[in-house]
């Protein structure tokens, strides 16, 4: 196994031709340059709009067989813990193989999981502990589906185009929040709960489809890692010792537990402090998913410039949620929960396109599988001290808790961008010499006595 540096192999942002043109160039470049990046937008989009529809109709299915909260949330919980758990092991699997060809087999996974739901719905033989166990599958399966669907974007478009690849799917992934939970809601109400896990069945076809037609000939594939013993604290030692990767996994972790946890206080603010009911709900949902895809499409357009662009974005999301705290009315609420959503996709798409780019290729898999612990798998975690804060000290006090999390990230990557430019800063006397016009002369060295 060849051994890695802390940056072997790194790719650095500001290496590669920018995408040059108009706005519309610079913003779509990946999807005008790479067909296989067309087919798997398409078919991720309609899986997406298929997911989003599952994870309503599962809440809605749990609330009609228990009527209870908590049973809500020990499903929610049961679905995420494995990627909390297994997520780095998942990462040294996804290294060692074709990503592909492990997304062919997850995605197939997940479309049979979606099938038993959708069947043991319609037939009336579903019970709670059939939901944790296919919830429970899911989180299982989403283990390795997470870290080799991400990694695999850099293969699909190359290096040069992975901040605008990843840009235009945060997009993607907001317009399907906005659009699955409408259809959601309609099938839930005119046909039933069940024809939301038959339509996610379906979609899932698309994604098979699309990645089962792509050229192999365009793909930019990845070295894999080699099978050998202390690959995950390989991995761990890997991140640990750059830090291009550690700030950024750390700033998710923190605001991933404590920033992200939109589900838990939205609700209780719709209800407790604007005195409003599930329209009120819907709209600060679908003002997140609006402002979201702006966002991602404005980001897109643009080239990330290291941890200064990701420290600007982490604030940003953190000024937003707190202006999002003091809204005074409904209609300023939902103006700020739109800067919310571009807020939270700009911090995102920078923190997701770093990773991606200054990993090395034998251990990118193992590196996304950490951004995905970080991200989804801290919700055991911080949902449950959001929900805590909202609910004694008022939603308010929940939405700013989050975004003095998001400014305490935004902290840690200036010292680490400081620190690195204090690295990079050429000595006193050059910078002297520079500003008279005249070379700078170098010191000799002292000879030693014998």
């Amino acid at each position: 196994m060849p051994q890695l540096g802390p940056d072997a192999g790194a790719v650095v942002p500001s290496q590669g031709p920018r995408p040059t043109g108009g706005w519309r160039r610079r913003t779509f470049a990946s999807l005008i340059e790479s067909s296989n990046y067309r087919r798997f937008v398409i078919g991720q989009a309609i899986s997406l709009v298929g997911t989003w529809m599952q994870t309503i109709g599962q809440s809605w299915l749990v609330l009609q067989l228990t009527g209870s909260a908590t049973a809500l949330g020990l499903v929610a919980a049961v679905q995420t813990l494995p990627i909390l758990l297994l997520s780095p092991y998942a990462g040294v699997l996804v290294d060692r193989r074709s990503k592909r060809r492990v997304l062919l087999a997850t995605q197939t996974a997940m479309a049979l999981l979606a099938l038993a739901l959708g069947l043991l719905t319609l037939t009336h033989t579903v019970r709670l502990w059939l939901v944790m166990v296919i919830a429970g599958a899911m989180g299982l399966v989403n283990c390795v589906d997470n870290p080799a669907r991400q990694s695999f974007v850099p293969e699909i478009v190359g290096h040069e185009l992975v901040a605008n690849a990843v840009s235009l799917n945060s997009s993607m992934v907001n317009a399907a929040r906005a659009v699955g939970p409408a259809l959601a809601g309609v099938l839930i109400v005119s046909v039933g709960v069940g024809a939301c896990f038959l339509f996610n069945t379906v979609s899932f076809v698309a994604v098979i489809i699309a990645l089962a037609t792509m050229n192999p000939k365009l793909l930019h594939p990845a070295v894999k890692s080699v099978h050998a013993p202390g690959q995950l604290l390989e991995g761990f030692r890997y991140v640990r010792a750059t830090p291009r990767l550690f700030t950024p996994l750390l700033m998710m972790a923190l605001i991933g537990a404590l920033s992200y946890e939109f589900q838990v206080v939205l609700p209780v603010l719709a209800e407790q402090t604007f005195h409003g009911n599930a329209d009120a709900y819907g709209y600060f949902t679908a003002a997140m998913g609006i402002g979201a895809v702006i966002g991602g499409l404005a980001v897109a357009s643009r080239r990330p410039k290291g941890m200064r662009s990701l420290a600007v974005a982490a604030g940003a999301f953190g000024l937003t949620m707190l202006a999002a705290a003091a809204a005074p009315t409904l209609a300023n609420e939902v103006l700020t929960l739109a800067m919310v959503g571009a807020g939270s996709v700009g911090f995102m798409s920078r923190g997701n396109t770093m990773l991606q780019m200054t990993s090395d290729q034998s251990m990118r898999g193992r590196v996304m599988a950490l951004w995905a612990v970080a991200f989804l798998g801290t919700t055991p975690i911080g949902g449950p001290i959001v929900g805590y804060v909202a609910q004694h000290a008022g939603p308010r006090w929940g939405l700013a808790l989050g975004g003095l999390a998001a400014l305490t990230a935004t902290t840690l990557a200036a010292f680490a961008h400081l620190r690195q430019a204090r690295h990079l800063l050429p000595p006193v006397s050059v910078l002297f010499a520079s500003l008279l016009g005249r070379p700078a002369r170098r010191r000799r060295p002292r000879r030693r006595r014998p």
